[in-house]
């Protein structure tokens, strides 16, 4: 019997593949909107991604295949065969011919299978000879994008949702929401068509899935990992993905936007953002003034917290206003700590990626907006010096503003406030030593002095090692604390203890994940 290659049998089963995914992408056309459309899966724009298609299809027609063959069979013998029209069971075993039949058959059909899709498979991860790479790191809840090596070399920013879609989204009035509702991004992550991208996926905090449907791709980030994945979009456009991975509460929000452009746009875009980026690259060393720092500021707010604290500063929901917050208001140490650290467990996620001029300029902003008119200035140095470990007392006055003493009623709590104290302890050590109890005396004083001051005791731990045990030592830390002040004086009921705070790596010095810092009770 004559042989059939297999290249002609591929390709008539690419014709069959090739007609049901027209036939599939003509329901776009249909009336219905997105859950129509959704039917299909997204118009490919790599070659991995037409193979995946091709798979899919492929797959699929022998699956419709063997199940109309198999039902036809057993539909047919039924009918044919009915006790009515004097059938007869036959009474017979171990066929060999049977026993052969189908071990053989389903053998092929698994190795028709198999063949294309390893193919597919092993390009999927063959990341060698790039033309460029581009590190992704996933953060709750936006993308940061650094090229790596390739054309656009040292260009680095974060990419987050457009503020404008999460009010939108806040105000519940989705109707007459544009095309690109929840996908839009203040800055996309721009790529040339035609060349190979590699892109090495990373996290920050939590797993995250950085998913290209049009591409073809997916690829987890996890913190502490390094996975990779490759593209070579062939057509310029705008592409859109999501994290694919529930990653917490605003999951939803991070978009992915991929514009690929021609190689001489993409050139052009690179040369734009390069001089961008140079203008940027500010002396942390550089003393600023107060109006310079609260412009930038504004900006650096816009771009990253408006869209959760809101632009008023008022919050929504579980997230807390900024205007007229104790925090904010308070001194400087606490408010440098939140915005390096993060606060519970990443609902208010840590700001580190930011330089200290950003840091430095966006709390400013937020300590002499809305209602906050304290007239303090935070220069980057100070951060600087934060991110070594060093926190500042308290926070400079800006020179020639007004006190704040004389700012409005609003700001009351600040200057009831105590100053954040901090009782740092040994290497995993609960005991207070001779300056931890010098620092919990004088925390108690003040207390004592205001009768109507409460604080909050949060305990801090590293993000090393075993979490449930450095979670433990926390508690009993910040227990020991609270123990110390009520022998001192200071009712219990003016004492609240807040859960344990991780420190992510790189947030402060080893000796600022083993500390309680006693402030004012929000």
């Amino acid at each position: 019997m004559k042989s059939i290659p297999f290249r002609p049998l591929r390709l008539t089963m690419m014709s069959a593949a090739a007609w049901m995914a027209q036939a599939a992408y003509a329901v776009q056309d249909l009336p219905g909107g997105p859950a129509v459309r959704q039917l299909n899966l997204h118009p490919p724009v790599t070659r991995i991604a037409q193979e995946q298609h091709f798979l899919h299809w492929m797959m699929l027609g022998i699956c419709t295949v063997i199940f109309v063959a198999v039902f036809a069979v057993m539909f047919y013998s039924i009918w044919k065969h009915r006790r009515s029209q004097g059938a007869k069971a036959a009474n017979f075993h171990e066929s060999a011919t049977v026993e052969i039949a189908w071990t053989i058959v389903p053998f092929i059909i698994v190795i028709l299978m198999a063949l294309p899709a390893t193919k597919v498979l092993v390009a999927q991860k063959d990341t060698t000879n790039a033309d460029l790479t581009i590190k992704v790191t996933g953060y709750q809840w936006k993308w940061g994008y650094d090229y790596l090596k390739g054309e656009g070399e040292g260009l680095s920013f974060i990419s987050t949702l457009d503020t404008s879609h999460r009010v939108l989204s806040n105000s519940g009035n989705v109707k007459d929401a544009p095309p690109d509702y929840l996908l839009k991004v203040d800055q996309p992550l721009v790529v040339p068509a035609g060349k190979k991208v590699r892109i090495i996926t990373t996290a920050n905090d939590v797993i995250h899935s950085f998913m290209v449907p049009a591409f073809g791709i997916k690829q987890d980030a996890i913190p502490g990992f390094v996975r990779d994945t490759w593209f070579k979009a062939e057509k310029p456009g705008d592409y859109y993905g999501q994290c694919a991975e529930l990653c917490g509460k605003e999951h939803a929000y991070m978009p992915i936007h991929v514009k690929v452009l021609q190689s001489d746009q993409y050139k052009t875009w690179v040369e734009e953002e390069t001089k961008k980026a140079a203008s940027k690259r500010d002396d942390p060393n550089k003393e600023w003034k107060l109006d310079e720092l609260v412009a930038r500021g504004e900006k650096v707010y816009a771009a990253n917290c408006a869209v959760c604290h809101q632009p008023n500063g008022k919050g929504a929901g579980p997230i807390k206003a900024l205007d007229g917050s104790p925090v904010v208001l308070g001194p400087l140490a606490e408010a440098m700590h939140v915005v390096l650290e993060g606060r519970n467990n990443g609902a208010m996620p840590s700001w580190k990626a930011l330089s200290d001029v950003e840091l430095a300029a966006v709390l400013t902003f937020a300590k002499n907006h809305w209602s906050n008119k304290t007239g303090q200035l935070i220069q980057p140095a100070q951060f600087k010096d934060a991110r070594g470990g060093k926190f500042p007392e308290g926070g400079a006055a800006a020179p020639g503003a007004a006190p704040p003493a004389a700012a409005e009623p609003v700001a009351g709590a600040a200057a009831a406030a105590p100053q954040p104290y901090q009782v740092f302890f040994a290497t995993g050590d609960k005991a207070l030593n001779a300056e931890a109890q010098a620092v919990v005396a004088q925390a108690a004083e003040y207390l004592k002095a205001h009768a109507d001051s409460k604080v909050a005791l949060s305990g801090f731990v590293d993000a090393t090692g075993n979490a449930d045990q450095n979670t433990e030592l926390a508690k009993q830390r910040a227990q020991n604390v609270a123990k110390a002040l009520t022998d001192a004086g200071v009712a219990q009921e003016r004492i609240a203890l807040h859960k344990p705070t991780t420190i992510t790596a790189g947030a402060g010095s080893d000796q600022q994940a083993r500390r309680v810092d006693i402030v004012a009770a929000q």
